[in-house]
């Protein structure tokens, strides 16, 4: 579905309150999707469907993580010394309107070959990069022989020790985990999958065996939650979440304050509140249910965690730490 005619036929939508909005910022819902939102409604529907708030001002910036400031050619944001963003699709199944690059996400043509060769020579000649994040858009809506193509060439590389992929497919086309992709995948480890759910609708029987079919071919699964106001802001969504990722071997990773761009303040959580989510996160399920909370600062700063204030008192050689039942205990500094 890319347009608002195709999307009235499916939900009740104001297509002439929402046209400017798809003039600026595209639609894209894959059916697989489509049929989730008619089952569950509004905590899936909320991230894919267009809203007359996207068109409203807000203190947002289109770009204020800075990475193309901090692009040295295209496709390559280059923030840490040993680690560089490729950006090597601006397609996705779904496009989310709290995107952090909705500024290029489907507004432009396909990336071709001119620049994903460009990036290649840029990571081959600086040779303090360790680690590639193969993002965008989708690097797994490229075909199979494109993502083989892309992964035989950083892995011919000596200095590449790592390589990611950054991906919403298991979440939004599971489908596309098919076998022969996942024998690609497998050639060239070590490689790392981050995916991306936010609410545990999104955890169907398909996502599973996508998942499970990664994690089988000693695919290392992450997942990279963002927050979001009327998705997965409760203590209840964000526990069922967790609990739901760590049973189908997915870790979770990181959980995303939403970033400052334009046209999503109404996604945007408080962070008080997001570190009171994650005190409903440690103590009552597993730590390896409980991800680190981070944000990403404005301007390029990169990303730093945030942790609930545990520490109460630092005196000479003591200090007094609350646990997540709110008792108080002295802990020694040395």
């Amino acid at each position: 579905i890319t347009s608002l005619d195709q999307l009235a036929s499916h939900l009740p939508v104001d297509r002439e309150a929402l046209a400017r909005v798809t003039a600026r910022y595209p639609l894209r819902i894959h059916p697989y999707t489509l049929a989730l939102i008619r089952q569950h409604r509004e905590p899936l529907q909320r991230q894919v469907v267009p809203c007359v708030k996207e068109g409203c001002a807000d203190d947002g910036q289109q770009d204020p993580l800075h990475e193309e400031r901090q692009s040295p050619v295209d496709g390559i944001i280059h923030r840490y010394p040993d680690r560089v963003v490729f950006l090597v699709s601006n397609r996705c199944a779904v496009y989310c309107r709290f995107c952090m690059r909705k500024r290029q996400v489907g507004q432009a043509m396909p990336i071709g070959w001119e620049t994903l060769q460009q990036g290649i020579d840029y990571i081959r000649a600086t040779t303090g990069i360790r680690d590639v994040i193969l993002s965008g858009g989708d690097p797994l809506l490229r075909t199979d022989e494109q993502v083989e193509w892309l992964l035989a060439r950083l892995r011919n590389i000596p200095h590449v020790e790592t390589i990611r992929i950054h991906s919403r497919v298991l979440s939004t086309l599971p489908q596309r985990i098919t076998p022969d992709l996942v024998a690609i995948l497998r050639r060239f480890g070590p490689l790392y999958v981050n995916t991306h759910f936010n609410h545990a609708a999104e955890i169907t029987p398909q996502a599973e065996m996508a998942c499970g079919r990664l994690v089988d071919a000693g695919i290392p699964l992450g997942c990279q939650t963002v927050l979001l106001r009327g998705v997965n802001d409760t203590p209840v969504a964000m526990q069922t979440l967790m609990r739901r990722l760590v049973a189908i071997r997915v870790r979770p990773y990181y959980l995303h304050q939403m970033d400052p761009v334009a046209c999503t303040g109404h996604f945007r959580v408080p962070i008080r509140q997001g570190l009171a989510l994650m005190r409903s996160l440690r103590g009552h399920m597993s730590g390896l249910c409980v991800p680190q909370y981070m944000i990403d600062l404005p301007g390029g700063g990169g990303k730093i965690p945030l942790l609930p204030d545990y520490v109460k008192e630092t005196g000479e050689n003591t200090m007094v730490v609350e646990n997540y039942q709110g008792e108080r205990f002295t802990y020694p500094l040395n």
